[in-house]
Formats: structure tokens, sequence, C-alpha cells
């Protein structure tokens, strides 16, 4: 799973706005407004995701899940 502040760091990392995003991805720009402006947890069906973290993974971006050995422990994404 990905949060909504994991999708806005992860696109500061690559220095992205949302509309590159959307065609990294394959998304529609309003899909990732949306996604972005979740509340912790993004929801979306699940193609939309897999396109959105397989994007993100394409470009470099590894996602830190929750419990995931990290020198800072918790949630947070950075470059491979």
């Amino acid at each position: 799973m990905i949060t909504a502040t994991q999708m806005r760091a992860a696109r500061a990392l690559l220095g992205i706005d949302q509309r590159e995003m959307a065609l990294r991805s394959g998304l529609s720009l309003p899909t990732i407004q949306r996604m972005e402006a979740s509340d912790g947890l993004v929801r979306g069906n699940v193609d939309s995701l897999m396109k959105l973290v397989d994007s993100l993974a394409a470009n470099g971006i590894e996602l830190i899940g929750e419990g995931a050995v990290s020198a800072g422990g918790g949630r947070g994404v950075r470059l491979k």
C-alpha cells in the first residue's frame, strides 16, 4: 500500500509535477490529484494502484512500508 504522503514525497524526489506523474504512470491527472488528496492510504482500483507503484519503481523509487527495515523507522520513500 502507498499513502498520499509517500506519493507526494516520491514525486518530489523525482522532481516532477502531477501532470508528469500521470503521464509516466498512464493514469489521468484527475486520478493522480484524487490519490494525492487521500487521507492516509491511497484509495483506488487495484489496476490504477499497480500502475502507480510500478511507475514509481521503474523511475527508481523504493516504497518503504510500515514495519519494513529502514534507518529511521516508519513509512517513507527512498531512491534506489
